[in-house]
Order: structure tokens, then C-alpha cells, then sequence
């Protein structure tokens, strides 16, 4: 989610930012994330908002090295395609290692991580991340 928002606008959307919700068409009854206005399967309308599963199933993965100049720092990112059982989700993946730490159909749990600050408006951004669960289990038959 963009980071464009102003103080009185984020501070409206700070609970669909800070929580994990998507929308639940009540049409074709398909949840996507993040919310829309429409459903992306049939084009309804009819929509509510649900909260998702804070903890999912890591499908697949990829590393990323080419990150921007500001954020040489955090170098490489990892993104995930998680499952969350309602609907499948794609996010930035923290608290890892390396890559050889994640592995297929490994537990992921949502966690708040610090994202940037807005000195000047005296507020500090967080958003949603993935990172491996502790204690996480992962199906040895897969490997």
C-alpha cells in the first residue's frame, strides 16, 4: 500500500492497514486481498470486508536484489505467495536469514514491521509483513 496517504486519510484506513482484511464477494462468494471496490472474479459490488488468517502456508518464493537506491540497506528483499486458506495473498517477506531458510509449504504468521517515517507530520508508517512462524512446521515428505 502507498505510503501517499494524508494524516487524516491514513488515519481513517489505519485499521485495514494495520490488520490483515480482504473482501468477501457475497455474489460469487470468492475473497481476494487486498480489498477493492469490485470483485476481480465476477464484477459485484456486494462486497464485505473480512478479516484474514494471521498464519498461512508459504507456496513459493522469490529474492530480490535489485532493490531502490534508498533501500540499498535492506538488500535482497524476499516476496511470498501465500496461502491463507480464504484466498492467497503476495508479500514482503522479514525476519529471514537467507534464502535457504524458507522453504515450500512452510507456517508464515503476519507481523507489523516499521516501513518508513514522516518526520515532519511526526508519524511512523508500518505495514503488514510475512516471516517464517516460530516454531514453524514444514512437511519434510514434500522435500
Amino acid at each position: 500500500m502507498s505510503m501517499d496517504l494524508s494524516i487524516s486519510r491514513f488515519w481513517r484506513k489505519k485499521s485495514i492497514i494495520y490488520k490483515l482484511y480482504g473482501a468477501k464477494c457475497k455474489s460469487c462468494g470468492r475473497v481476494h486481498y487486498p480489498p477493492k471496490n469490485a470483485c476481480p472474479y465476477c464484477g459485484s459490488r456486494d462486497l464485505e470486508l473480512v478479516e484474514l488468517p494471521k498464519k498461512g502456508k508459504l507456496l513459493s518464493f522469490s529474492t530480490v536484489y535489485a532493490v531502490p537506491d534508498g533501500a540499498r540497506l535492506q538488500s535482497p528483499v524476499y516476496i511470498g505467495f501465500i496461502d491463507l486458506g480464504l484466498t492467497r495473498v503476495v508479500a514482503e517477506l522479514t525476519d529471514v536469514v537467507n534464502s535457504n531458510s524458507l522453504k515450500k509449504d512452510m507456517e508464515v504468521e503476519a507481523v507489523l514491521r516499521k516501513s518508513q517515517e514522516d518526520r515532519d507530520a511526526g508519524l511512523i508508517y508500518y505495514v503488514l509483513k510475512f516471516r517464517p512462524s516460530m516454531g514453524a512446521k514444514i512437511d519434510e515428505r514434500k522435500y
